[in-house]
């Protein structure tokens, strides 16, 4: 009995303490590992988990957690819906006329600033601790990370050229691929899920959340933007106003900020300066803006200190939805009249890739003493900088960004042949484009083809692809397009991405990234005995033959000397040559089909 009586005020305790329970944990602070040990350690993917429920649990006004894929390991992608009007689906958001702002971080896993950034900042924010009312202005998409098996690949020297945090994850996924290289090809499950959520909500502005690799110096942060240099021209306006904002506020606070990437124009060399330029669709920054939205390239620089850089992303993070609350509402018109205007593209020159011109202007760049001399190691000249001695560079800086592939859209669209409809059709649809199927063959159809004039096959293999440059022209032709191919419109909101991916000469179409290699592939032969005897009788039959052979044997020495080359010179002209080879099966057109 006395045993059990003094059992009984430790079980009553017990019993009290248990109950009291889900109070505390509704009261306790919600941070994460990485606040808690000061900005030197960061969480793993499990700490992700748990946050997205309990901010959601904390406030069920304000927040939900929802899973938008699954990796190829089986990880939830997580995302959290944020917004204090009660908005928490797409449909909700078009209703009240609300942007929608969405911001990733951890695409490469090693890169893991923006988990803990913006979960700081999101704590904050929803406290009221920190610029008040955004909320109430925009849904807040935050995906803490994007790569989520590259995440969970931690280690202490994934990055080697970063400082912090002790351990992080992997730059690439479980199955190898660099998610930033693969908007517009979407072969990873991830990247598909991402572009799922971007169909579904259609964010004004889409943010990634990066740390730089490079040299020595004291810039801390680079902000990219576009469109600035590409895409519509309106909204060009709005981009750089977003950019120029967002660099303004990172400097009240104490940043160094810089509105282009920092990576030097010769590899290894600090006094050759700089170049700016527009990322290709590969790239997250270079994929919305053919979307007529915002994309904004968040780089904080790998050799300063975690806490530094994690402190540096929570005010880009804090500063863009401070943009989008004030300016959101005008930054969608200026995005729906520019989806209007693409849609009327049909007929017009159309910009596909930018570059720097030769217009060079020096800056002063805050960096720090170096020297230039061999490595007893390598061999080669090694930069070592000393970051007890700060320093001011001047150094060339080439920002006139020009365009420099352009092609004129077609009228109608593009028509993809019913043997590479399935295919193309499921591509089209990862980005959500329209297209519809041919019902009725069309023969002898008014069309224009491309034919490769020459190809150059990537030497080895890029993200499991063998890329593939073409060069030649689109020309008037007439070909039969039987029935069930697809039409593509060119007049639909999307049409710039629509040529990226099916413009042959296009940086990141899908001829480009190698998925119609076939069709410029030599698939047939003529065996040289034939090929000689068929020579034999052209030349006999065909004097103009004859004089432009004997003329080419004169003056081209390196084909003289090629049997091959002067035997396919009749192949190529005899009716057994295959008519398709190096015909990029994609045809334009300037007429609707009916």
């Amino acid at each position: 009995m006395t045993r059990t009586r003094q059992l009984r005020p430790a079980l009553l305790s017990t019993l009290l303490l248990a109950a009291m329970l889900p109070a505390f944990a509704q009261d306790a602070p919600l941070t994460t590992v990485s606040e808690r040990s000061g900005f030197t350690e960061t969480g793993r993917y499990t700490e992700v988990i748990e946050l997205c429920d309990a901010f959601a649990a904390r406030y069920p006004d304000a927040v939900r957690c929802q899973t938008f894929g699954t990796s190829p390991e089986g990880r939830a992608m997580k995302v959290l819906v944020v917004s204090q009007t009660g908005a928490f689906t797409p449909e909700a958001a078009r209703e009240q006329g609300l942007p929608v702002t969405l911001m990733q971080g951890g695409i490469h896993a090693g890169e893991i600033d923006g988990k803990d950034a913006g979960f700081l900042a999101l704590r904050e924010l929803l406290e009221g601790e920190i610029a008040p009312d955004v909320l109430q202005q925009q849904v807040f998409l935050f995906v803490p990370v994007f790569n989520v098996d590259g995440h969970e690949r931690f280690g202490a020297w994934n990055r080697p050229n970063q400082r912090g945090p002790e351990q992080m994850g992997w730059r690439t996924t479980a199955q190898n691929y660099n998610l930033n290289r693969g908007y517009v090809k979407a072969d990873a499950p991830e990247m598909q899920a991402m572009l799922g959520l971007i169909n579904q909500w259609d964010p004004l502005a889409y943010v990634d959340l990066h740390v730089t690799n490079g040299a020595k110096f004291r810039h801390d942060i680079s902000i990219q933007v576009e469109p600035v240099n590409s895409g519509d021209k309106a909204l060009r306006n709005a981009g750089t106003a977003l950019r120029d904002a967002t660099i303004d506020y990172l400097a009240d606070h104490g940043a160094l900020p810089l509105p282009f990437y920092p990576s030097f124009v010769q590899g290894d060399n600090p006094a050759s300066g700089f170049r700016d330029g527009v990322a290709t669709p590969r790239f997250s920054h270079g994929y919305v803006p053919l979307r007529n939205r915002l994309g904004m390239l968040v780089e904080t620089h790998s050799w300063k200190e975690y806490p530094h850089r994690v402190k540096t992303t929570h005010d880009a993070i804090i500063a863009v939805l401070q943009q989008v609350a004030e300016h959101g509402e005008q930054w969608q018109d200026i995005a729906k009249a520019a989806d209007a205007r693409a849609a009327k593209l049909g007929g017009d020159e159309v910009a596909l890739t930018f570059e720097a011109s030769d217009k060079c202007h020096p800056i002063e760049f805050k960096g720090y003493a170096y020297t230039r001399t061999p490595s007893e190691v390598s061999g080669a000249t090694m930069t070592r900088y000393d970051e007890t001695q700060p320093e001011i560079w001047t150094v060339p800086l080439c920002d006139d960004v020009q365009p420099a592939l352009v092609i004129e859209a077609p009228k109608a669209g593009y028509l993809v042949p019913a043997a590479h409809a399935d295919w193309v059709s499921e591509r089209l649809d990862r980005h959500d484009l329209e297209y519809r199927r041919v019902d009725r063959a069309m023969e002898d159809a008014k069309v224009e083809t491309f034919r490769a004039e020459s190809t150059r096959f990537g030497e080895s293999s890029y993200e499991g692809h063998q890329r593939l440059e073409l060069e030649g022209q689109w020309k008037p032709d007439s070909r039969d397009v039987a029935a069930g191919a697809l039409f593509v419109p060119i007049a639909q909101p999307d049409a710039r991405l629509v040529m990226h991916i099916l413009e042959p000469k296009a940086p990141d179409s899908l001829a480009a990234w190698g998925e119609f290699n076939n069709a410029f592939e030599r698939k047939e032969y003529m065996e040289d005995y034939v090929a000689e005897e068929v020579a034999r009788e052209m030349l006999e039959k065909d004097p103009q033959l004859k004089a432009a052979f004997e003329k080419r044997l004169r003056e081209d020495a390196e084909f003289a000397a090629d049997p091959r080359a002067r035997l396919d010179f009749f192949y190529r002209r005899h009716s057994s040559w295959d008519d398709r080879y190096n015909l990029y099966p994609v045809m334009r057109t300037d007429r609707t089909p009916r």
